[in-house]
């Protein structure tokens, strides 16, 4: 069984959307657990998220099915029925193909670590509720357009990652 070594696990910090929609995440850590034992049929996060910080924007993905579990501190999820609030112990799920934009924001004074845990399907469309964008996912790349087609950034492997601080 591959052991994660976190001290050399991928991270990703901050967010690949767009200017200047990214600036908002700048704080956001990922352990790309994942990744870091070959996983391509889902991904695994650990996550962790100053006070303030929000894991993305409000989003809903044609076909991805996502789920959040919360380790530490507490987590206001937002969808479209309203907020609730989930600690220690606690997950909220959104399965694919259903339209409610959902997202998770640390409104704590503590940092709040979790698990995002998420298929990876070799194509799909992530829906922004808030903003006039869509993300697109085929096979491993993801680009970002307008919801009128207007491509706004060129694709990128989603699996790219940044190094491990020292």
């Amino acid at each position: 069984m591959p052991k994660v070594d976190l001290d050399t696990a991928p991270l990703s910090q901050g967010s690949d959307y767009p200017a200047p929609l990214h600036e908002d995440f700048a704080e956001r850590v990922r352990i790309r657990l994942g990744d870091a034992v070959g996983l391509t049929g889902m991904g695994v996060n650990l996550t962790t998220l100053p006070p303030g910080a929000r894991s993305s924007l409000r989003h809903w993905h044609e076909v991805e099915d996502e789920m959040v579990f919360v380790l530490s501190g507490t987590l206001t999820v937002i969808d479209d029925t309203g907020e609730t609030e989930i600690g220690p112990g606690e997950a909220a799920g959104f399965p694919g193909g259903v339209s409610n934009a959902h997202q998770c924001v640390n409104r704590g004074t503590e940092p709040v670590t979790l698990l995002e845990m998420g298929t990876r399907p070799s194509e799909d469309r992530c829906h922004y509720a808030d903003h006039d964008l869509v993300a697109h996912d085929k096979d491993g790349m993801t680009w970002y357009a307008r919801r009128d087609g207007t491509q706004l950034t060129e694709g990128t492997s989603r699996f790219d990652t940044t190094e491990q601080p020292e």
